[in-house]
C-alpha cells in the first residue's frame, strides 16, 4: 500500500520510501525544556506519532530521531532564575516530557539526543561553514551564518529575501541580539556573556555556546546521515528554524538535506489563539485534574486534518472518551487478535481506515471510516452475528486500527459509565449548521472538512428534503 504525504518543500503530495531501500529515517524537532510541553506542542508529537505508525503499519521500517534542546536563551535564563545548574533545570522537564510521551502512548524515538551532549559535533559543523566561507566570526566574537552566500535560501518557506526584506530581517534578528555584517545572518555560536553565568564551552572562537539552529542540523545527520528521508515538526519552524537547517547543512554538505518535509498546524483553544496571557497553555496534567484521561486528549489532537488548525474544546474529550469505550466494548465482543505481525495481518472491515492515514495522514476521515466500521460490526453482532472468519478478520482490523492510531485499551476506562438515551450534543449541532452554511455558499472544501469533522466525533449526516439530520454512526 503505498502512503502519500504532503511535502512542504515541493508543495505536493509525494509517495513516502526509504531512500537506502532499508530503513526510513526521520528527524522530529523536539522540545526546548525549559517548561511543561502545553497540547499545543502534543498535537505535533502526537501526529507524528501517529505517521510513524502508519508508515510501520504498511511494513517499512523506520529509525527515529528526536532531539531535546537543553541549551539555549531560554534554558538559560529559565535555571538562572530557579537556582538551579543548566542540567539539573532541564533534566527535571525533560523528565516531565518523556512522562507525558509515555502517558499518551507515544512510540520512544531510535535515537534522543540532546544539544549539550553533542557541541563537539556542533563545533565541527561550524568550522566547515567558515572554511567555505558561508560564516564568519562577528566582532562580538560570535559566529553567523552568512545567509547571502547561500543561493538556495527561501526555498522551503517561499520567502524571497530581498522582496521581503524588512519582514525577513525583523523575523530572522527577533533571537539574535548580537554584532553581525547583515542583520539577516543568524548565529551558529554565540560569545559568552556575563549574563550567561557558568553556561559556556570551550570552542576555537572562545568561550560560548551554539546558536538554536545548529543543533538539529549536527544532530540530524550524525544519526540520519547527510541525507534523508523526512524533516518533520510544528508550522511554525518552517522559518526561520527549518529555512536555516537547510541553508547551514547543505552549505556545509553539498548534498540535499531532507527529501520530504513534514509540518502540522497550530492548535487553538476555545477559538482562540494558545497563549500564556490568556491562560490557555493546557498541559497533559490540566487533562487529567478536569478528570479526563491522556488517551481522551490523544484521540482529539488526532481528530482534525494535520494540515489544518484544530480547534480544542474542553467538551471534545467527552466526545473523545465516548469513542474510546465504544471501540474497547467491541474489541471485548470479538475473538482475540491473531499473533500475525502487524502489517501481516488483514483489515478486514477496517480496510478504509488504513486508506485514509495513507492519503496525507488524513486522521479525520479515518476516525470517520473507523466509526462507520463499528457501528456495522455493532449491529450485525445484534444480528444473525459474524462467521469466525469475519469475526478474526475484524478483530484483527480494529487491532490494527488501534495500533495505527495509538489508542491503547489498558488506558482506557469504562467503569461506571451511565447508560443514557443517544443525544445530540449542541457541538455536534453548531458543526452541522456550519456545513449546511458552507453547502449554501458553494464552499464544498469547507463543508467536506466539517463532514471529517463530524465523522471523526462518531456522527454522520444525511441530507434530508427538510434539512441534515446528524446520526450516532
Amino acid at each position: 500500500m503505498e502512503f502519500k504525504l504532503f511535502n512542504t518543500l515541493t508543495r505536493k503530495e509525494e509517495v513516502i520510501h526509504a531512500m537506502d531501500g532499508e530503513k526510513f529515517r526521520f528527524y522530529c524537532c523536539g522540545p526546548t525544556v525549559y517548561g511543561p510541553a502545553h497540547i499545543g506542542n502534543f498535537r505535533t508529537f502526537v501526529v507524528q506519532d501517529c505517521f510513524r505508525r502508519v508508515v510501520e503499519a504498511i511494513g517499512i521500517a523506520t529509525r527515529h530521531v528526536r532531539n531535546i534542546t537543553d541549551v539555549d536563551d531560554k534554558t538559560i535564563r529559565d535555571s538562572q532564575q530557579a537556582g538551579q545548574s543548566l542540567a539539573e533545570f532541564t533534566r527535571h522537564w525533560r523528565e516531565q516530557f518523556e512522562s507525558d510521551c509515555e502517558a499518551l502512548n507515544l512510540l520512544l524515538p531510535h535515537v534522543v539526543p540532546s544539544a549539550v551532549e553533542h557541541i563537539p559535533e556542533q563545533i565541527a559543523l561550524i568550522e566547515v561553514l567558515l572554511q567555505k566561507g558561508l560564516a564568519y566570526q562577528g566582532d562580538d566574537g560570535s559566529v553567523y551564518f552568512r545567509i547571502r552566500a547561500f543561493a538556495g535560501y527561501g526555498k522551503l518557506s517561499g520567502l524571497k529575501m530581498e522582496a521581503n526584506r524588512s519582514n525577513a530581517d525583523q523575523r530572522l534578528n527577533a533571537a539574535d541580539e548580537y554584532d553581525k555584517e547583515n542583520v539577516s545572518d543568524f548565529a551558529l555560536w554565540k560569545a559568552w556573556r556575563a549574563e550567561d553565568g557558568e553556561n559556556r564551552w570551550e570552542s576555537p572562537w572562545g568561550l560560548g555556546r551554539p546558536g538554536w539552529h545548529i543543533e538539529c542540523s549536527a544532530m540530524s545527520m550524525r544519526y540520519l546521515g547527510q541525507s534523508f528521508d523526512l524533516h518533520s515538526g510544528g508550522i511554525d519552524l518552517i522559518f526561520p528554524h527549518h529555512e536555516n537547517e537547510i541553508a547551514q547543512s547543505e552549505g556545509a554538505t553539498g548534498e540535499p538535506f531532507s527529501r520530504h518535509w513534514f509540518h502540522v498546524a497550530h492548535l487553538r483553544v476555545e477559538d482562540r489563539k494558545m497563549s500564556k496571557s490568556l491562560g490557555n497553555l493546557h498541559t497533559l496534567e490540566s487533562i487529567i485534574d478536569w478528570g479526563y484521561q491522556a488517551m481522551d486528549l490523544r484521540y482529539v489532537l488526532l481528530s482534525g486534518h494535520y494540515r489544518q488548525p484544530l480547534n480544542f474544546k474542553r467538551h471534545s474529550l467527552d466526545g473523545a472518551r465516548t469513542a474510546l469505550q465504544r471501540f474497547k466494548r467491541l474489541a471485548g465482543a470479538l475473538p482475540t487478535v491473531s499473533n500475525a505481525p502487524v502489517n501481516q495481518r488483514q483489515w478486514g472491515p477496517f480496510q478504509a481506515v488504513i486508506e485514509a492515514l495513507c492519503d496525507d495522514l488524513n486522521t479525520a476521515r479515518a476516525l470517520g471510516e473507523l466509526h462507520t466500521a463499528a457501528g456495522q460490526l455493532e449491529k450485525a453482532l445484534k444480528g444473525a452475528g459474524l462467521s469466525p472468519e469475519s469475526a478474526q478478520a475484524a478483530a484483527d482490523g480494529l487491532a490494527n486500527a488501534m495500533i495505527a492510531f495509538g489508542f491503547d485499551f489498558e488506558r482506557v476506562s469504562i467503569d461506571g459509565e451511565a447508560t443514557k438515551a443517544v443525544e445530540i450534543p449542541a457541538a455536534i449541532l453548531t458543526l452541522v449548521k456550519e456545513r449546511e452554511a458552507a453547502r449554501n455558499a458553494r464552499d464544498w472544501f469547507r463543508a467536506d472538512s466539517l463532514r471529517d469533522a463530524l465523522h471523526a466525533e462518531g456522527w454522520t449526516v444525511e441530507d434530508t428534503p427538510t434539512g441534515p439530520q446528524p446520526k450516532r454512526q
